[in-house]
């Protein structure tokens, strides 16, 4: 079913398009990862989807209703949100809820559940400005949750985290797309991978492809060898760009990307290629390529 259709979606500041004629639908209870390199306009298509920003063209439907009121259904998490740092996150949440239209007793019940679900409830009553990146991001989801929304949109959720905090937050995001449709704008493409069902790819403000992850994969994904050496291979490389099982070749430094019709043909070939010729090999890798690699197609990087 689904549960947002968007059409031909246009903003315009000025003579500068930031939005182009993007049209794509969310489906109930899929995470949907919009991705683009900084500045492509993810932003401003999610502040337009969450009515703060209007549309200079085009129409957003929301279960089949068109020019509809439903921001009540959506909540949404912005990338540097801001909090009231003499407040704890109890009494942020309680103040959040009953902004949304809760009374006090279903806030602080919400506000109750929630930090449990995400991990805070420990810190429930210490204030907001003593709290780390990663649980400012927790808070700042609790927050979007509060009033139990149809579809939860997350604006760069991971950017400003470190390694540790981006890792718990993507497992949480695993864990609340199980009950919750998902939104969730990023230029770090391996972690869309890694918890999206579908994927809408923007560059310049324009669609370039939609479609399932799975789906996607099946249509673009290619094999791929990958060998990086302690010495220069340039000749080498210019002799296995005419193989018949090698559909092209990337050599950058010491790394080389080889794009393989078969990878166990290509695979043994080229490993007794690098015995008969004694080349010093450090890294001999098969694999596919990623949600990175078909991005950079797209946009004809």
């Amino acid at each position: 079913m689904k549960l947002m259709e968007v059409s031909s979606l246009t903003k315009s500041f000025g003579k500068h398009v930031a939005v182009n004629n993007l049209s794509f639908s969310i489906e109930e209870g899929h995470c949907v990862a919009l991705l683009g390199p900084n500045g492509a306009g993810k932003t401003t298509t999610l502040e337009m989807l969450a009515s703060l920003q209007k549309p200079t063209n085009g129409s957003v439907s929301f279960l089949g209703v068109e020019k509809g009121d439903y921001r009540e259904s959506i909540g949404y998490l912005p990338q540097q949100p801001v909090f009231f740092p003499w407040m704890n996150a109890m009494e942020y949440l309680v103040f959040m809820g009953e902004l949304s239209g809760l009374s006090k007793a279903k806030a602080s019940m919400r506000a109750d559940e929630l930090l449990e679900l995400l991990g805070i409830a420990d810190a429930r009553k210490r204030k907001i400005g003593g709290y780390s990146g990663g649980m400012k991001q927790r808070l700042g989801i609790a927050q979007a949750l509060i009033h139990e929304p149809k579809l939860l949109m997350l604006d760069e959720p991971v950017s400003a985290l470190d390694p540790v905090g981006r890792r718990e937050m993507l497992e949480l995001m695993k864990m609340l797309k199980e009950t919750t449709t998902i939104l969730f704008s990023t230029h770090i493409l391996h972690d869309a991978e890694e918890v999206c069902d579908d994927v809408i790819m923007i560059h310049k403000g324009e669609l370039a492809i939609t479609g399932s992850l799975s789906e996607l994969r099946r249509r673009h994904q290619e094999d791929v060898i990958i060998i990086s050496a302690d010495g220069n291979l340039d000749e080498w490389v210019r002799s296995i760009e005419n193989w018949n099982v090698v559909s092209k070749v990337i050599a950058n430094n010491d790394t080389i990307k080889i794009y393989v019709k078969n990878a166990e043909v290509a695979r043994n070939q080229l490993l007794v290629e690098i015995a008969e010729r004694q080349l010093p090999i450090s890294r001999f890798t098969v694999g596919q390529t990623s949600l990175e690699d078909l991005f950079m197609k797209v946009v004809g990087k």
